[in-house]
């Protein structure tokens, strides 16, 4: 959970305030004027105005300098409140400019060497020195904080707009399959088609169930459809990979091509199967890929196991692997982008995936996709 700023900054002024009334109390042990009201007005507002140096830092620069040149020029410990207007100072260092910076560090090491005019027994060698070494240590550390803090906006903002770059061309892949998946219904459709109208007078039964499969195959394609449409956030597409979308019936010899790579890959099947949508295979079919092309590439040799389960309502596949390291967010050689195309391919059919190191050892893939029409007609294309 991260803390407020204006919460940290609060927190660092009351530890300062602390250590100034501490020293302050020693001030009558080391040999100077007891503090009186005033003294410890002048300790507050050189040292409580810091708590608002994050909004303010030139402003609050300025105020905390002049207190403590009024404080000095009472007669009272310059020690005590040495350390406001240093947090102040290097405040202005992390956030502003160098022109107003040096301003800054001029007035600094000018009330540094005011209070060592006005003290007696003051060494001006040591004091010149100090006046000189804490503004430029502080200046480096304020400029240093200020770089990273730049650098770290943007590496932030190109981390942001590289994700969003993968996650559009990764929609965009999804939308070229599903468009096949489209032009496969269309295909049957228009074959349905023509046989009822052709067996429509001789053959009343065939030319009902060619309509029944006409009305079934033609909803199934109306959702991919709409998924697609909602899928797909860029223009200008073009170039819709050819041939047929891959589905569970060729999970087996994609286990056989990994087995073939060196990886060992036990598939395994439970429940009754039972014909699914072409939308779900090829989600299915594609989390099973990106995962076992994870395995090949990051944990070479290691045992992974692929289980498919037909349940009520739902598909779930698995892909575990006994392997360490696996790192399954990283960009593939057929262009995906790893987690991202799993955690879109999930969204879209409104299912859910789990990924992430097992307890036991090696890593994990979990998705589950409904199949029931009722439980699928709201899909996760709206974000």
């Amino acid at each position: 959970m991260r803390i407020h700023p204006l919460v940290v900054d609060g927190l660092i002024t009351a530890a300062q305030t602390t250590v100034a009334v501490l020293l302050g109390r020693e001030s009558a042990a080391q040999g100077w004027p007891a503090l009186d009201a005033l003294g410890w007005s002048l300790v507050a507002l050189c040292n409580l105005p810091t708590v608002l140096r994050a909004r303010a830092p030139v402003a609050v620069c300025v105020f905390v300098d002049a207190c403590a040149i009024a404080y000095v020029s009472l007669g009272h410990w310059p020690v005590v409140n040495s350390f406001g207007p240093m947090l102040a100072f290097y405040t202005v260092a992390s956030l502003r400019p160098l022109r107003t910076t040096a301003v800054c560090a001029a007035l600094m090491a000018g009330v540094w060497i005011y209070a060592g005019l006005v003290t007696q027994g003051s060494s001006m060698a040591s004091v010149a020195a100090q006046s000189v070494a804490y503004p430029v240590v502080l200046w480096w550390f304020g400029h240093t904080a200020r770089r990273t803090a730049d650098l770290t906006r943007q590496l932030r903002a190109e981390q942001a707009d590289r994700a969003r770059r993968e996650v559009a061309e990764e929609r965009v892949r999804i939308a070229r399959e599903l468009h096949d998946v489209v032009a496969h219904h269309m295909a049957v459709i228009n074959v349905q088609a023509g046989l009822a109208r052709f067996v429509f007078t001789s053959d009343t039964r065939t030319a009902r169930e060619a309509l029944d499969t006409i009305a079934g195959t033609s909803g199934e394609a109306l959702a991919e459809l709409r998924r697609m449409l909602g899928l797909l956030r860029a223009d200008g597409v073009s170039g819709a990979d050819s041939g047929p979308a891959p589905g569970l019936g060729q999970l087996a010899e994609m286990v056989e091509r990994v087995r073939a790579g060196g990886v060992p890959v036990d598939l395994r099947v439970t429940g009754e199967p039972r014909p699914l949508p072409p939308g779900v295979q090829l989600c299915l079919y594609r989390v099973v890929q990106e995962a076992l092309t994870n395995v090949l590439k990051h944990a070479p040799g290691a045992h992974a196991t692929v289980e498919l389960a037909y349940r009520a309502g739902e598909m779930a596949v698995s892909v575990v692997n006994e392997g360490e390291g696996v790192i399954p967010d990283r960009k593939q050689e057929r262009g995906g982008h790893g987690l991202i195309g799993m955690r879109e391919r999930a969204k879209l059919y409104g299912g859910t995936i789990v990924v992430g190191p097992r307890s036991e050892g090696g890593f994990g893939v979990h998705l589950t996709l409904p199949t029931a029409p009722a439980a699928r007609r709201e899909d996760a294309v709206e974000e």
